[in-house]
């Protein structure tokens, strides 16, 4: 809620008059007035924060020091990095990360009672909104009926969850359901939920008009930054934090400048040049900074395609990736159906305060990067991760040198698959996807997919058989458009019916393949292949059965479900035979940039949006028919195997502790480089042998229900078990082994999680080893949850992601680097050390501590390491055990 505080800020309030409507913000040209320092020249993207500074300035979490540190920030070329206070209007959550923040809250309320708190003491204080978009699978699909059936078994599976979730509608304030069934979170809050320019009451009752912005337990939350809302992903831990009304603790980021010029040719999409921009920002390094796009090629460069660009700054590695407010700012929230005195506000809020991106907008950057956007051919990223770029040209040279070297395997073997009467050979295509919030809210892409399926089934072209197609949209008014176009039908042609509204096959959700191609690629151990619209392909995600994932356009997803094959050169090949035995081309389907922008034109429509949003809290029948209680706190169902009370808070004490240094930890895990969220804790399909599955039968639950991972992350017994359990996750303390695997107490190969528990059970404190990236991905709070459950005190590696080091600091796990070029590597590490690191006791932020390494033999090997606690507040969250911790016991105290 906007606060005047401070003396010198409080000259900064304005009153802006729009239409009959005045409103009070704040002035970031005053507080140049006011003598706080010269702000013109910074980046838009930077002008938000420096707003929420003037807002909240009180002299204590924000003071005119780290105001002028803004105006400083300039002089020290695009570079000051000052800890600052950072307060986001709202929180954004999915179902995946959002059931186990509720989870923590409503755990919270139990522990405040026993501490002698209010269970109303636990409620939100920003605005939160849940969208249930991570939970349906694609088990029904190329047929009519592919929707409703996978909603029917949607709710079948999630019932225990989505009345928790009810529940918590209830007895939160400031806490809304998106139903299941109405779209991706991204997309809902892209299309709905943001307003660019956000107002608020502030203490005395007056509005207040002041830039959206958001944090949001995915780490794609950063797609609205397309539209000039500044929001990023947080784990699950930090938005609870936020929810409660603790500010989070940022250092002032360095703004990367990427200039787009030129235009887009003909026959390229926003995704291929998305693909681009990630290969670009990973090979400049961009981790923990923002980037913000200008330049003359943002004039014809559609919100939609900002927007995609947006969604992949995790992939590309920023904090986020931010465009500012434009003329085609303005006209996308017209065409959403937003209202037109927010769309007046919008534009003189923005002109008054300096966040407008007119022909003079030139900030300073800490540095930049140019692009010509004449120069983007179409192209895939693949085969497991996104900045792998492909121009689609080289794709079929490119996957046969991803056989030889990557997965050391020949092309050309083939398989017999029972009951067909082909054969089952590397490259195949057995998942081809139109599916995810990067694609489905581009209509631009979306549009020329159906026209790629109406040239396709009017040729008499079909997909392949042994391809798995499906068609997830990001929101209900994607189905609009494409019926009011006529091309669901064409896309229903060719197998790419309606299999539901949510995240599917990017989150690992795919569901199963036929089991006749499954048994022949196992038999082969064939490298079967996976192209979807998505914005993550990383080892194990999309299928137990594939090994190489391809993002690629929708179009393009359309094209090879038709070819059903990496082998082959799409842009030149023949791709099939048509009706008449013709030979038939890429090019020969793909539709024109001009009969793509006629029927966005067309069916686009305000009122398409404002139809579809209407009632977007209510949800069908079946959500209707959801019961719960309305009591404050939880009634913990003791036999539910989806939603437990989790074990963070049981015997915590009013005081916190001190951190204490760390004697004798062994090694649970020596990992390699680009280790992800997803490896660490993966959000898909498990089997009965996993230790995961072991817990859910011996509780009488079939494999047929298991569901998945992501969707059982509010019962920790679950998800502690699957910590570290990805399929292709290589702990290199075993020689080539693949899997949860690692050495027990007695050096016995065992799973990750019996050999921590025989850890605990002994009181022996363990450690990770990691690579570069660690912890790159997903803002997964889980894959922090988990390590802290498992007993591991540190985790020490080459470099950090940003969410995932805040996640670890946020359970209570201290983060550590190498220094001096030491690596796990250099170091000979093999799992066998133990490892004492002291200075703890004392510990500062960014404070480099020495560590004792004692080898097999006997031998100590003395480094020093890097402690990444950050920042002052973070010291308090691990000596709380963490920032829930530290936030109940506050609120307890008070």
């Amino acid at each position: 809620m906007p606060i005047v505080v401070g003396q010198d800020t409080a000259k900064t309030r304005k009153t802006l008059t729009v239409g009959d409507q005045s409103i009070a913000y704040y002035s970031i040209p005053a507080a140049t007035e006011a003598g706080l320092g010269d702000f013109s020249k910074l980046p838009a993207a930077l002008k938000v924060v420096l707003e929420n500074m003037l807002r909240f300035e009180d002299g204590k979490t924000v003071s005119v020091d780290d105001i002028k540190a803004f105006a400083e920030w300039g002089t020290k070329g695009g570079k000051n990095p000052r800890e600052i206070a950072y307060r986001p209007a709202r929180v954004l959550l999915q179902d995946f990360t959002g059931v186990p923040a509720v989870v923590d809250l409503a755990a919270m309320r139990d522990a405040l009672v026993s501490l002698g708190g209010d269970a109303e003491q636990i409620n939100p204080l920003n605005p939160v909104d849940l969208v249930i978009d991570h939970s349906v699978m694609i088990d029904e699909f190329g047929n009519p009926r592919a929707f409703q059936m996978n909603v029917d078994r949607e709710y079948e599976r999630n019932m225990e969850r989505y009345t928790f979730l009810k529940w918590g509608q209830n007895a939160f304030n400031n806490f809304r359901v998106v139903p299941p069934g109405t779209g991706i979170c991204h997309q809902v809050n892209l299309e709905y939920l943001s307003q660019t320019v956000w107002t608020d009451a502030d203490q005395n009752g007056e509005q207040v008009a002041y830039p959206d912005t958001l944090v949001g337990t995915d780490s794609h939350t950063t797609m609205v930054n397309g539209a000039a809302v500044l929001g990023w992903g947080v784990g699950g831990i930090e938005a609870e934090a936020a929810m409660l009304g603790q500010p989070i603790s940022m250092l002032i980021p360095e703004v990367i400048g990427f200039e787009l010029t030129g235009s887009m040719m003909e026959g390229t999409t926003g995704t291929d040049l998305v693909l681009k921009v990630v290969e670009m920002l990973r090979a400049k390094g961009v981790v923990g900074k923002f980037v913000e796009f200008y330049g003359e090629g943002l004039n014809r460069l559609p919100l939609a395609d900002r927007a995609t660009i947006g969604n992949m700054a995790p992939e590309y590695g920023a904090t986020c990736g931010f465009f500012p407010i434009d003329g085609e700012t303005l006209r996308y929230l017209r065409t959403t159906g937003r209202d037109e005195d927010r769309i007046a506000l919008v534009e003189a809020y923005a002109k008054e305060n300096g966040f407008w991106r007119g022909d003079d907008y030139a900030p300073i950057y800490t540095d930049t990067l140019h692009l010509d956007m004449g120069t983007i051919v179409p192209a895939i990223s693949g085969p497991k991760r996104p900045q792998d770029y492909v121009a689609l040209t080289d794709g079929k040279t490119a996957f046969h040198k991803e056989m030889e070297e990557t997965f050391k395997r020949p092309m050309g073997k083939e398989v017999a698959v029972a009951g067909e009467d082909y054969t089952m050979e590397s490259g195949k295509v057995v998942i081809a996807s139109i599916t995810s919030c990067t694609n489905t809210s581009n209509p631009y892409v979306m549009i020329g997919a159906g026209l790629v399926a109406r040239k396709a089934a009017a040729l008499g072209l079909d997909r392949k058989p042994w391809v798995k197609t499906s068609l997830a949209p990001g929101s209900q008014v994607v189905s609009a458009y494409l019926e009011a176009a006529g091309l669901q039908e064409d896309l229903d042609k060719i197998g790419f019916n309606l299999v539901g509204y949510g995240c599917t096959t990017c989150i690992g959700n795919s569901g199963p393949i036929q089991k006749e191609l499954s048994d022949a690629i196992a038999e082969g151990d064939l490298v079967a292949t996976s192209v979807l619209s998505g914005n993550r392909n990383f080892e194990g995600r999309i299928s137990p059965d594939v090994r190489a994932n391809y993002l690629a356009s929708p179009p393009l997803v359309v094209a090879y479900a038709l070819a059903g094959t990496l082998d082959i050169n799409l842009a030149t090949d023949v791709i099939a035979q048509d009706k008449d035995g013709n030979d038939v081309y890429l090019k020969d389907l793909w539709p024109t940039t001009q009969e793509v922008a006629e029927l966005v034109e067309q069916t686009v429509t305000r009122e398409a949006f404002q139809t579809k949003y209407a009632d977007v809290f209510k949800g069908d029948e079946k959500w209707q028919g959801v019961e719960t209680t309305e009591a404050l706190t939880y009634d913990w169902p003791p036999q539910s195997t989806y939603v437990q009370n989790p074990p963070y808070f049981k015997g915590m004490g009013a005081e916190p502790g001190k951190i204490a240094n760390i004697n004798d930890a062994k090694v649970l895990a020596v990992l390699g480089d680009m280790i992800t969220t997803d490896h660490i804790s993966p959000a898909g399909s498990f089997k009965a042998d996993t230790p995961a599955g072991q817990y859910l039968t011996e509780r009488q639950v079939a494999p047929r229900e298991f569901n998945s991972y992501g969707s059982r992350r509010g019962n920790h017994e679950v998800m502690m078990r699957g910590t570290f359990a990805n399929i292709r996750i290589k702990n290199e303390m075993l020689d080539g082994v693949e899997g949860g695997y690692t050495k027990g107490p007695d050096g016995n190969q065992t799973s990750i999680y019996d050999a921590a528990m025989a850890h605990q059970a002994a009181g022996t404190p363990l450690v990770i080893f990691g690579g570069e990236q660690y912890g790159a991905g997903s803002s997964r709070d889980w894959a922090a949850k988990g390590t802290a459950l498992l007993g591991v005190k540190a985790v020490i590696s080459e470099s950090f992601e940003r969410i995932h080091r805040s996640n670890l600091v946020g359970m209570g796990v201290i983060p550590f680097e190498f220094t001096g070029g030491d690596s796990r590597t250099s170091l000979g590490l093999t799992g066998e050390e133990t490892v004492s690191i002291s200075g703890l006791d004392t510990i500062e932020p960014l404070q480099e501590v020495p560590c004792a390494i004692t080898m097999a033999d006997g031998t100590v090997k003395n480094i020093t390491l890097k402690c990444r606690i950050d920042t002052a507040i973070e010291i308090e969250y691990i000596e709380h055990g963490g920032v829930l911790h530290y936030v109940l016991r506050n609120l307890a105290a008070a």
